[in-house]
Order: structure tokens, then C-alpha cells, then sequence
């Protein structure tokens, strides 16, 4: 939500990089409208991100790490694996830390107080219910849906951008051949102006780096490697998991 997003978290952040994450957003998901076809042979915007969204569907997992850096010098770091149909991340901003999980059949929340109620947006009451337990939503809730979307590959396509008003180039990043593409958003109320980059291996089409960067002074970074890594997800031991309706949700 918070891959690049993710990118990309369903949780509550601190106000910054919430109102940037907002805007990043609106901007990415256009992606799901990508159609269309290129010329023959011909490498336009709109042709590598449409195999850059067929690369991403093949893979069965990859490690993410994204970084805020926010202008009143607070970082909030983000480390995730992410997979087809599950995933793990954590998250620390400051003292504030939290940790999903998700499987087939299960999603999982824990963390600090301070990460329950500022990252996630539990009252204190239910974070000191919680206290150091798994928070768990079953399948098919829409909370459960939400924490699989923040760690699945739907997550990394999100980071693919619109065709229209993005600028392809071709670049040799750490010695390899990349594509890499850039695209602004214009300021608008009180959300600042961006500028975003999204680099891509020219051999596979798979993302490698995004960045993020807001006339605000904020700016977010999306590391991605070790594509094809398979996710495996494990649930907290059953003594340490408690429901939502268990601690007041």
C-alpha cells in the first residue's frame, strides 16, 4: 500500500506520509487500465509496461523494502515478502513498530502499543487489550482483504503507472541495461506536487527501484530484489493469537 507502495499501507501513518501515500495512489493504480497494443518491435511506454505486468504475474514472490524519509527528519521503514497469495512485512516508524502476516486462511497484526494505535489505528483501549498477541481476521473479511492486498504481488503491480504522460528511457543502471520510467502529479489543495521514477530490468521487465519524490521535502524509496523467492508464511503459535471481537473491535 504501501509496496512502493507500496507500498502502500491500509494503516493509519503519520499525517505526511499519509496525505503523500494518498495522492501516490490515485496516481498508480491507474495501471489496471493499461490496453492497447505497441508496433512490432517497437519499445514504447505502453509495451513495457505491459510486459512488465505479464513478468509480475509470473513470479511467485519478491523482497521489498520501502523507505520514508519525511521532512521533520523522522524515517519510516518498511520490509516485506511479498507473494502470490500471501506475504509477511514490518514496519517501524520511530519507536512505533508493527508486523503482518497473511496466508490462505488467515491474516495477522502485532506491534507496539504506539505501533498498534498510530500505524494501524487501534484505541488504546483495544492495543492494550491486544497487549503482545497476533490480532487475526479470517478469510473472506474485509479486513483480511485488505491486509492481503499490502502483501501480495497486487501490491507491486500498483507501482506500475498509466501509459499516458510517462516518459520512457533507456538508462544502464549497475551495469545493466534498465528501462526507466517518469511521471509527475500536480499539486492539488493541500497535497504537494510529485515526481516518480519507476526503474525496470530491460531483460526481465521486472521492477528493480521507485521513487517517490514530493515538493513537501518528503520522499519515498521501494527497493525490490530476489524476485522469484518463494513466500512462505507461517502462523503465530495458536496461545499467542487473539480475534478482533476478543479485545472490543
Amino acid at each position: 500500500s504501501r509496496f512502493c507502495g507500496m507500498r502502500f499501507p491500509r494503516w493509519q501513518s503519520s499525517l505526511v506520509v499519509r496525505y503523500v501515500l494518498t495522492l501516490v495512489l490515485i496516481v498508480l493504480l491507474a495501471s489496471l487500465a493499461l490496453d492497447g497494443q505497441a508496433s512490432a518491435g517497437t519499445v514504447t511506454t505502453h509495451s513495457v509496461l505491459k510486459r512488465a505486468k505479464s513478468a509480475i504475474a509470473a513470479q511467485s514472490g519478491v523482497h521489498v523494502v520501502f523507505v520514508a524519509d519525511l521532512k521533520r527528519s523522522v524515517r519510516e521503514n518498511l520490509v516485506a515478502d511479498v507473494g502470490a497469495t500471501g506475504g509477511s512485512e514490518s514496519v517501524t516508524e520511530g519507536k512505533e513498530v508493527l508486523a503482518v502476516r497473511v496466508d490462505s486462511s488467515f491474516g495477522y497484526v502485532r506491534g507496539s502499543q504506539s505501533g498498534l494505535t498510530m500505524l494501524f489505528g487501534l484505541s488504546s483501549k483495544q492495543a492494550k487489550a491486544l497487549g503482545t498477541k497476533w490480532e487475526s481476521w479470517r478469510a473472506g473479511t474485509n479486513q483480511y482483504a485488505n491486509l492481503k492486498a499490502d502483501v501480495t504481488l497486487v501490491a507491486v503491480k500498483a507501482l506500475l503507472p498509466k501509459s499516458v504522460s510517462t516518459k520512457l528511457s533507456t538508462e544502464i543502471v549497475n551495469g545493466s541495461k534498465s528501462y526507466v520510467l517518469k511521471w509527475t502529479a500536480a499539486a492539488s489543495g493541500s497535497q504537494p506536487a510529485l515526481a516518480n521514477m519507476l526503474t525496470l530490468s530491460a531483460g526481465t521487465f521486472l521492477p528493480t527501484r521507485a521513487t517517490t519524490t514530493a515538493s513537501s521535502g518528503v520522499k519515498l524509496t521501494t527497493n525490490l530484489s530476489r524476485w522469484g523467492e518463494r513466500v512462505q508464511v507461517s502462523a503465530p503459535p495458536a496461545g499467542s493469537i487473539r480475534t478482533s471481537s476478543s479485545i472490543g473491535r
